[in-house]
């Protein structure tokens, strides 16, 4: 090689290192504690292993704290629920914070009745089971819920042993609501798939001959595998997730819109592991169904502090997890 090849090749090198340096060294946080027991961490940019624009929101929330409640959406309308955006959720239910939910069909649909995919309860009312997913290229069979009870006391709930997943059209009740903890369920919401067990990456996988055991079943509309994963793509997201204690939920969106590029679930699940002490995580609904609102503790005004992909207004979803919680106490 040349000297002169030699010389560019260092440039070159010295470039790159730069770029990356300065895109790592983008990656800054501002936290804010709006509520007691709340935790609000607004991030921009990502750790080095995806040196790209992400903007990223994170609500840490003491389930200890006092004058704390949670309400899921509750059934309504011609099929499980009647669709409103989490930013008129959040009104209606006069309400702090709110934060998509559980993905959902017809969509896309303008009709506003909606069915719900996966357990659902809202107050002690339990009015969607587990369930086989059409979309089961990316939504797992019987995925696991969040439950948090009237006393939030909170944890990951699992399909009964030995019970239908909700899709035994010929019995004579259905019997896709029964769990294997012994909770009862109170506000519980379910998503496409488990991404953290117990301090593990579990993104799901698809069923295939090294795979037997996984369960997603391919390819679906984008010709998915494991090589080319739904879950694998960058996009907006919604998380929510439990720490190992189940003492913290922890409600996660990023971006994919306004210079944020999304993120891959296997990114998500890491970054939770490692920066914000996420144990168990559930995938929401996301895509243009991320939204995350929060009343500002001043003015008392509501407002989406994410960046939807969807419209300035948010997506009409099926469900949405409403939190209610106190001011922070003034200082003396």
């Amino acid at each position: 090689m040349s000297s002169r090849a030699t010389g560019l090749r260092a440039v070159s090198l010295l470039l790159l290192s730069g770029c990356l340096a300065v895109l790592a060294a983008a990656d800054s946080s501002v936290v804010e504690h709006p509520f007691l027991g709340v935790t609000h961490t607004i991030r921009t940019g990502g750790p080095p292993e995806f040196p790209r624009n992400v903007r990223i929101h994170v609500v840490s929330i003491d389930l200890t704290a006092p004058s704390l409640s949670f309400r899921l959406t509750p059934p309504g309308g011609s099929r499980d629920v009647a669709r409103l955006s989490t930013l008129d959720y959040l009104k209606q239910q006069h309400a702090q914070i709110a934060i998509n939910a559980h993905f959902f069909m017809p969509f896309p649909s303008e009709d506003l009745n909606a069915d719900v995919i996966g357990l659902a309860a809202s107050d002690g009312v339990v009015f969607s089971p587990f369930e086989l997913p059409q979309q089961n290229y990316a939504i797992d069979r019987d995925a696991p819920a969040i439950n948090i009870d009237g006393a939030n006391h909170a944890g990951i709930v699992t399909r009964a042993h030995g019970f239908s997943d909700g899709n035994c059209f010929l019995c004579v009740t259905n019997d896709g609501t029964h769990i294997q903890e012994p909770v009862k369920l109170w506000n519980a919401f379910a998503g496409s798939g488990q991404i953290i067990t117990n301090g593990v990456n579990t993104v799901p996988c698809y069923a295939d001959e090294i795979h037997p055991d996984c369960k997603l079943a391919g390819p679906g509309p984008g010709n998915y595998s494991n090589s080319h994963s739904w879950f694998s793509l960058n996009n907006a997201r919604s998380v929510i997730g439990l720490s190992r204690d189940n003492r913290t939920l922890i409600l996660f969106t990023v971006d994919r819109a306004n210079g944020s590029d999304g993120m891959s679930l296997p990114e998500v699940a890491d970054l939770l592991l490692k920066d914000y002490g996420g144990y168990n995580a559930l995938n929401m609904d996301g895509g243009g169904s991320t939204t995350l609102v929060m009343e500002n503790p001043a003015t008392h005004v509501p407002a989406i502090v994410n960046s939807s992909s969807d419209n300035p207004n948010g997506r009409v979803v099926a469900t949405s997890l409403a939190v209610f919680a106190a001011p922070m106490p003034v200082s003396k």
